[in-house]
């Protein structure tokens, strides 16, 4: 992770510098840590390491609001629950669309609003907010950016992506050393959280 996590801080710092105040992300909006999201083996090993150096009072209220979100989402989880694999069945795709929604991100400090494992936050996390290329070559951002912005004002923005063949690598390399391949999601990143 060392060597993506600064690219990607750059690329997020140079596309919040060329939005200006049509970004809204800032400490304490925290609306993109409501509701689930998959993340890669990758993240979730990031969010171990930086798990097992947190301060221990810290690391016991994450562990103890994964548990807690675990009991909630295991009886619909889209996938399997014993492992935390997204994906499992044909038609769990379908039913992520409509699952934990409403659900905090259990690294989510309640009182401040803000990320207990910042420094090591998943991608989707690092690339939420400024104008991104989706998968289908879309541009999106998150509904309390940009609003009313100018076409041009968000294409202005938009951030470099130029990193993903490097992402897409650290990934094969972190599923071959968990032995895990595909997504899970931060309640499930490991039996640690």
């Amino acid at each position: 992770m060392p060597e993506l996590f600064p690219i990607l801080d750059a690329a997020l710092a140079s596309a919040a510098e060329r939005s200006g105040d049509w970004l809204a992300c800032r400490p304490g909006c925290h609306q993109c840590c409501i509701g689930v999201f998959p993340i890669s083996a990758l993240d979730a090993e990031a969010l171990n390491a930086a798990l097992e150096d947190a301060d221990p009072a810290v690391a016991s209220r994450i562990r103890q609001q994964a548990a807690a979100s675990r009991e909630r989402l295991t009886p619909n989880f889209p996938g399997d629950p014993t492992t935390g694999q997204l994906f499992t069945q044909p038609h769990h795709e379908d039913d992520f669309e409509d699952f934990a929604n409403d659900e905090p991100c259990p690294v989510l400090d309640p009182a401040s609003g803000t990320c207990d494992l910042y420094a090591a936050r998943p991608v989707q996390c690092r690339t939420f907010g400024p104008p991104i290329r989706d998968d289908e070559d879309h541009l999106t951002v998150c509904e309390l950016c940009f609003i009313d912005a100018p076409p041009e004002a968000v294409a202005h923005a938009e951030m470099d992506q130029s990193w993903r063949p490097l992402e897409d690598s650290l990934i094969a390399a972190a599923e071959a050393r968990a032995g895990f391949q595909g997504h899970t999601i931060i309640t499930y990143a490991s039996k640690q959280l």
